[in-house]
């Protein structure tokens, strides 16, 4: 089957929720998107946000506090919001990378026998209790009588916690006022799966992703799950046991792995003419990688993927990337890439929707970049 960029982008951006709104629920969302991340609290709300009918900023606070979503380090090592009955498939896949078994890891960070004395301590301490991290860290010091994993356990960057929180030992608890806090997710969430193994999790999670960001590469796949990390043998064997579910495609010239089921949705998808108006680390832009040349052009990378990590907030028309945007005090500045014609009237359309979803009146000025 052949198809069209602009079918595919078309079909995305129906799937992602951004050519028309299809719920109110966050949970809903987050889960057709595979995940939402959440490095930046107020992104991930804005992300969820222009995705509902009618925005409400609390709606991520109250599912995390009803316990239906869950904060846990997971796609990349960053910081995710993952539907609590989801998020296991998507870290048994990264927990089978074995990661912090490279020599690089152990050099840079602990031993695999500290880390395994470190990952013991922390499912005894966290049974049942909700621990702040300079509580965990005294906690874990003193069941294991390692003064020197200080430094580790106290990093913001949470090496050392993130190979514990893709085998399921931790997960961020409740917010407490600035303080990070972790739990267990077993013992912290009534619905917690257990872990399944890589298999089984690939099996949920590869079609998952193909829903929200497909038809792409089986590679694309694994660069937004984990930067290409896992094994290939194991993923050439995971795609073949979905069998019919999964099937071929070429868009034009590349090949791609589509969902069966969206076939006729995909061919019949007519190019978007929408103009949207997407936050920080938008998983539209992540979900298929700033590299990836069919949304965003590889002369404007720089523009949307910066230093230390930073994915800028985008102007989408069409379903492409078509320049950035930062709204401060009220005041909401615009630059459209110069190759870009994006209507000034859906453009202020969206700028309007914005603020709804920001709760604040927004006054836009455009300039061409």
């Amino acid at each position: 089957m052949k198809i069209t960029w602009d079918n595919v982008l078309a079909w995305r951006m129906r799937r992602q929720m951004l050519e028309e709104p299809e719920t109110d629920d966050a949970v809903a969302i987050v889960s057709r998107l595979c995940g939402v991340q959440a490095q930046v609290a107020s992104s991930a709300q804005t992300a969820v946000g222009v995705r509902q009918r009618k925005p409400r900023r609390q709606s991520v606070k109250d599912a995390l506090e009803d316990k239906k979503l869950v904060k846990t380090w997971a796609m990349r090592g960053t910081l995710h919001l993952l539907p609590v009955e989801e998020a296991a498939a998507y870290l048994s896949l990264l927990a089978s990378t074995r990661s912090w078994e490279k020599g690089s890891w152990q050099r840079n960070f602990v031993t695999l026998d500290r880390l395994e004395a470190i990952g013991e301590a922390v499912h005894h301490v966290l049974d049942g209790k909700v621990l702040s991290r300079e509580e965990l860290t005294a906690k874990v010091i003193e069941k294991t009588g390692d003064e020197n994993i200080a430094e580790h356990m106290s990093s913001g960057w949470g090496a050392v916690l993130k190979p514990l929180a893709f085998q399921g030992v931790l997960c961020h608890g409740p917010a407490d006022g600035g303080r990070v806090t972790f739990t267990r997710p077993d013992t912290y969430l009534p619905k917690w799966p257990g872990m399944p193994e890589p298999a089984e999790a690939a099996a949920v999670a590869i079609p998952a992703y193909l829903g929200a960001y497909g038809p792409a590469p089986i590679e694309a796949f694994d660069q937004w799950l984990y930067r290409g990390a896992l094994r290939k043998a194991d993923l050439r064997s995971w795609v073949a046991d979905l069998g019919d579910r999964l099937t071929k495609v070429e868009i034009e010239g590349q090949a791609a792995y589509a969902r069966t089921e969206d076939l006729d949705d995909l061919a019949s998808a007519t190019p978007s003419t929408s103009v949207r108006l997407l936050p920080a680390f938008d998983q539209y832009v992540l979900g298929p990688g700033t590299k990836d040349t069919a949304i965003i052009p590889s002369a404007r990378r720089g523009e949307i993927s910066k230093a230390a990590g930073w994915i800028s907030p985008v102007v989408v028309s069409g379903g492409r990337v078509c320049g950035t945007w930062n709204a401060e005090d009220g005041a909401l500045s615009v630059t459209v890439w110069k190759e870009c014609d994006v209507p000034r009237k859906q453009l202020q359309a969206e700028a309007d929707r914005l603020g709804s979803v920001l709760g604040t009146d927004l006054t836009m000025r455009v300039q061409t970049g």
